[in-house]
């Protein structure tokens, strides 16, 4: 809105909450479920909240929690305690939630993200660990009954909160921002932090103010929201809508509203909660947490490479563009692959890695997403990418038939010899077979024969690429070239 961008500063902060990437839930010993378990299936009396029962705290998402506030630049205090977060809600089985308030895990952090061609810095405020609730489900009967049902298999799942400062002014930032967040919970192992499933959800806080104003207005949390583009939709509605409401002499309340998809509307649910509503206490089962230093090294020494790392390194070891950089290593099994295939491939790392890069930004990419593979889960493993490119380096093969023997690969997760094999694809060694194939398209194709001897030289282009569709692509097309130059003198 034009109105906006003149006279008002929109001042966003995101809660991102993600689930952990744990084997058990936080405080008991329940699986994790999964997104095909049954209802009520994976549940025992620590999380349906029975009086009497006790937590234990899950080591291994405290681990992931610190890896976490590592890879985005946080201080790790050498304490750090739960506490009880009172309020009643229908799938908060115990009414309370066991989360971190005053001591959190991680605090005072950064993440870099690039926007427009320039690097912006958004703080992060703290990472803590909590539990998940339970799952309502709202159902309405064929006679217009509405009733709710409640999934408990997610209450208890060990959730990270990543709160940042309220330090983005647009919609395109927090876009931006969640997807550079995405990608490092993905590099650490933390959470697959796919929204569209449920393991990760954001909660912008949006606020508008007069230009120049240094004082934050009355904020609006919109809750739960699923997609970077529901999130990208809710914010510019929500900065219209406060905009609106100021510009009519109103004022703005501060609140949680939802985001109404089918609307495309943010809708009020519930006046603003503060920490005092929610009376916070130390959770009196649970022992302060004692986070010695070299705990916090031995994290440290096994964090991966993180993504602008990784691209800087990309570029400068292996000659590749910024944009194929930036490409393969969006994710670390993309990226993981690049290096491994270069590891394999014989020749010069330079120009075979361009090479690899050019088939998993290409033909990989675009069979992947097709069929809606990730990359670690297609048939095609590094070694029999190496050996394809190794078929075309050496001759073997053309490289319009390695294009067809790539997607048998990716079908069948064949190797390329064997394929080339069984169906005779291997480069044409006989001038014969290649004479005789020109004749014909010679014969075949008196109009751009008669273009070329009148001068039009790019007639001879489309005579090479028949000839290549005759011999299947195993012809050489400098040979091709040369025969038909001799035939047609």
């Amino acid at each position: 809105m034009t109105t906006t961008a003149v006279r008002y500063e929109t001042v966003i902060g995101l809660e991102v909450h993600a689930q952990l990437l744990t084997e058990s839930k936080m405080f008991c010993a329940c699986p994790s479920p999964s997104m095909h378990s049954s209802p009520n299936s994976t549940v025992c009396p620590v999380c349906l909240g029975m009086p009497g029962v006790l937590p234990v705290i899950n080591r291994r998402a405290v681990e992931l929690t610190i890896m976490t506030g590592l890879a985005l630049n946080c201080r790790i205090p050498g304490e750090a305690k739960f506490d009880r977060k009172n309020y009643h809600y229908p799938d908060l089985m115990k009414g309370y939630q066991i989360s971190q308030y005053d001591l959190p895990l991680c605090r005072d952090g950064w993440l870099d993200i690039d926007i427009e061609g320039k690097t912006q810095r958004i703080g992060i405020t703290r990472v803590h660990l909590e539990e998940d609730t339970a799952r309502s489900q709202h159902m309405t009967t064929q006679v217009g009954e509405s009733y709710s049902l409640i999934d408990v298999n997610r209450s208890g799942l060990p959730l990270m909160e990543i709160v940042s400062e309220p330090d983005l002014r647009s919609a395109e930032e927090a876009r931006a921002y969640l997807t550079k967040l995405r990608q490092v919970l993905r590099y650490v192992g933390a959470s697959r932090a796919n929204m569209e499933q449920g393991n990760m959800r954001c909660e912008p806080n949006v606020s508008i103010r007069p230009l120049g104003e240094s004082s934050f207005g009355a904020k609006v949390e919109l809750k739960n929201i699923n997609s970077l583009r529901h999130a990208y939709d809710a914010i510019k509605f929500e900065v219209g809508r406060q905009t609106k409401v100021i510009e009519s002499g109103g004022r703005i309340v501060q609140e949680t509203r939802g985001w109404r998809e089918d609307i495309k509307q943010s809708v009020a649910q519930r006046s603003k909660e503060f920490a005092d509503d929610y009376r916070y206490f130390p959770e009196p089962d649970l022992p302060i947490m004692m986070v010695e230093r070299a705990w916090v090294d031995e994290i440290r020494s096994r964090m991966p490479e993180l993504p602008n790392v990784r691209q800087r390194r990309f570029s400068e070891r292996y000659g590749l563009s910024e944009y194929d950089a930036r490409v393969l290593t969006e994710s670390r099994s993309r990226a993981d692959f690049f290096e491994a295939t270069v590891a394999l491939v014989t020749g010069e790392k330079g120009p075979r890695a361009k090479s690899v890069a050019n088939w998993l930004n290409g033909d990989f990419a675009r069979l992947l997403n097709a069929d809606g593979v990730e990359i670690q889960d297609s048939c095609v493993k590094p070694a029999a990418l190496a050996e394809l490119l190794d078929l075309v380096d050496s001759g073997a093969i053309s490289g319009t038939t390695a294009k067809d023997v790539f997607g048998e690969m990716f079908k069948t997760g064949r190797l390329p010899a064997e394929i080339v094999k069984e169906s005779n694809l291997s480069r044409l060694d006989s001038s014969d077979e290649i004479l005789d194939a020109t004749a014909r398209v010679i014969e075949e194709s008196p109009k751009a024969v008669a273009d070329y001897k009148s001068g039009k030289e790019t007639a001879i282009k489309f005579l090479v690429g028949q000839v290549m569709r005759e011999t299947k692509g195993r012809a050489s097309p400098d040979i091709v070239l040369k025969h038909l130059r001799e035939k047609l003198g």
